[in-house]
């Protein structure tokens, strides 16, 4: 990868190499001008070398020299792996999260629709060094320790792309961060029922966003004319379904709508229970929230009645795509694979592969997502996609600027990246329609 790669490699984040430098500055990785080891040099080697599992210095330094003629030992680099190369990475992550890559299409949904972001939040756990224990915890018994960290990702479907990272001990659970998503006015939040917190819903109500949660067992709801005990289950055996307004909370009360449907199948609610007596470690789940799973609910703040069970299923199922991106990493560039490293250099090898993530996903796969849909009647598979580039990582420069893409590169990723042609929608197809029928709603009349 020679320094016009290099220069170019980081300006699809609107970063320049004088920009690296900067930042090298700032966060006192470096000190004088006349070091051997070049900041946007290392930076984009480091990052190219994450998406392998473990990096090595000896490589590092190989490729720089074969590249520049920069003749600094693997020792050299080692040592810089501190915590001034820590902020150094950190600054760059920053910086990349902070890009926006707009388009038309993206332009135009912001002028039309209901939402100006839809926020979807998830996590995901990797396995440490048994050495960083004390610093990141985990789980230990008697027989056995492992030690954990767990990675919170903040993803906006409609720009598609990161708004936050964060590397957490594994203590710090989904719960104990419900309240650190940062919430504009106008903005949608997805989240599953490891968030659900009732004092979030009205934080977030006050900011200004809507939000919608998947029920969690034994949240206890009121009616709101009588303020009496609402027993959810009774209703829907009676019933069937709900799309009904309640108050929650036991102390203070907030207003919510409950919407809930049965699941396509028994034979889909019996999956669910037998997941959950699999997954419950310390007693068996109780008849209530067994019988529960014949039900798909949620809990929205979302007034307007047009946004039915189906738009807002649709609208949750979106969630899926930060999981799926989590998956494809973890299946294809070995973010989970962690060698014996120091607290330092793990943080600086998450956030090279964070900040690949979002190189990735927002400056290659997007562009080029839509690019081919202009020119053919496919669409890009994100997981077909990254497996491809994990496999061939030499295209990554090829790739860089979708202008300069040749026709016959293009051809190469309609052929193995795309969708296979199928009646059911695909995950990009559906993401398409249940942003569309949300944004058809008059929010105005609710």
């Amino acid at each position: 990868m020679d320094t016009i790669i290099q220069d170019q490699f980081f300006c699809v984040d609107g970063l320049s190499r004088a920009d690296i430098i900067q930042l090298a500055f700032e966060s006192g990785f470096c000190k004088r001008k006349s070091g051997k080891i070049d900041p946007p040099d290392f930076l984009t080697h480091f990052c190219l070398q994450s998406l392998h599992g473990s990096v090595s210095y000896n490589d590092i330094a190989a490729q720089i020299e074969a590249q520049t003629g920069v003749n600094a030992s693997r020792q050299a680099y080692h040592q810089r792996m501190g915590n001034e190369c820590d902020a150094f990475f950190e600054k760059v992550l920053e910086l990349v999260l902070l890009s926006k890559y707009q388009n038309e299409d993206i332009e135009n949904i912001i002028k039309t629709k209901q939402f100006s972001r839809i926020l979807v939040q998830d996590s995901t756990v990797i396995r440490l060094p048994l050495r960083l224990f004390e610093i990141f915890s985990g789980v230990k018994n008697a027989h056995t320790s492992v030690c954990n960290a767990r990675i919170q990702g903040i993803y906006d479907l409609i720009s598609r792309r990161f708004i936050k990272f964060s590397i957490d001990p594994y203590s710090k659970n989904d719960l104990s961060v419900t309240l650190d998503i940062p919430v504009e006015a106008g903005d949608l939040v997805l989240r599953d029922r490891g968030y659900f917190k009732i004092s979030a819903i009205e934080e977030l109500k006050n900011k200004g966003a809507d939000s919608v949660f998947r029920y969690k067992h034994k949240t206890i709801f009121f009616d709101i004319e009588n303020n009496t005990e609402f027993n959810l289950l009774d209703y829907l055996t009676k019933n069937g379904s709900i799309d009904k307004k309640l108050l929650v909370g036991s102390k203070e009360k907030y207003k919510v709508r409950i919407i809930a449907a049965p699941v396509a199948t028994e034979e889909i609610a019996n999956i669910r229970r037998m997941k959950a007596k699999k997954e419950s470690s310390s007693k068996k789940p109780s008849k209530e929230l067994l019988a529960l799973m014949s039900w798909n609910i949620f809990i929205t703040t979302i007034e307007a009645e047009e946004v039915n069970l189906d738009i807002i299923f649709n609208i949750y199922a979106l969630r899926w795509r930060i999981e799926n991106i989590f998956k494809t990493w973890k299946s294809n560039f070995n973010f989970d694979k962690i060698h014996n490293v120091s607290e330092q250099q793990l943080r600086v090898l998450l956030r090279a592969r964070l900040i690949m993530i979002i190189i990735l996903n927002q400056h290659l796969f997007n562009p080029l997502s839509r690019e081919i849909k202009k020119i053919s009647d496919k669409q890009l598979s994100m997981m077909k996609f990254m497996r491809y580039i994990s496999k061939n990582l030499n295209v990554i420069p090829k790739i860089l600027n979708i202008q300069n893409i040749s026709e016959k590169t293009m051809q190469v990723f309609i052929r193995y990246c795309s969708y296979d042609k199928r009646r059911r929608l695909n995950f990009e197809q559906k993401m398409e329609q249940a942003i569309f029928e949300v944004n058809m709603i008059d929010f105005s009349l609710a």
